[in-house]
């Protein structure tokens, strides 16, 4: 189960890093999906993001036993891996232990998708991880936006365009299960929720 919030310092032994763009503007846009989501298991879990470390804000977790930073990089999704590999490299975390959440164009809204390791599928805050840290080995949880309207539509305009009331709703529920399978992943079942959410 989630556990109770932990004072920040300690033993850090997980990352779970949401992507997204910091500016206010780009608040509940279809490019900000894991920033929404840590949002989400840090008011489940009644912890705070508002500090400021490894170029990110964070707050410390408990989850599954495992004490975890909750991290939402500055940086701008095109430079995300500068926040994630500085975390890493103090916690001296392997990329294994460190969790994903990123939007993903090629899902319907609502839907989600789990992957141990690959390429970053075109996402320019996973491309920025994999390349600063050498590894593709991080497990992600890939969260659907929606595809483009039309093929003709801009797809910077489509992935900065804020969902709509029914899709926040779907994405409550996608929130959910985002949660649940943090905590599969972390106690060592990540097969166990590829299999039920994938």
């Amino acid at each position: 189960m989630f556990g109770r919030k932990k004072q920040f310092g300690g033993s850090v032994s997980y990352l779970v890093v949401g992507l997204g763009n910091p500016d206010r503007k780009y608040e509940n846009t279809r490019h900000n999906t894991g920033f929404m989501m840590v949002d989400f298991i840090a008011d489940k879990l009644g912890v705070r993001i508002n500090r400021i470390k490894f170029k990110s804000l964070v707050g410390e977790a408990e989850i599954g036993g495992s004490k975890v930073l909750l991290m939402k990089p500055t940086t701008y999704m095109n430079n995300s891996g500068q926040a994630v590999v500085e975390a890493m490299n103090f916690y001296k975390i392997p990329p294994e232990n460190v969790v994903i959440l990123l939007d993903d164009i090629n899902l319907d809204v609502g839907k989600m998708r789990i992957r141990t390791k690959g390429s970053d599928g075109g996402q320019k805050g996973m491309r920025s991880i994999i390349y600063l840290s050498g590894s593709d080995a991080f497990p992600r949880i890939k969260i659907g936006i929606g595809k483009k309207p039309h093929p003709d539509y801009d797809l910077a305009a489509w992935v900065l365009s804020k969902f709509t009331d029914d899709e926040l709703k779907l994405l409550e529920k996608t929130a959910e299960n985002c949660c649940e399978a943090i905590e599969l992943i972390l106690g060592g079942n990540t097969a166990q929720a590829m299999n039920k959410f994938n």
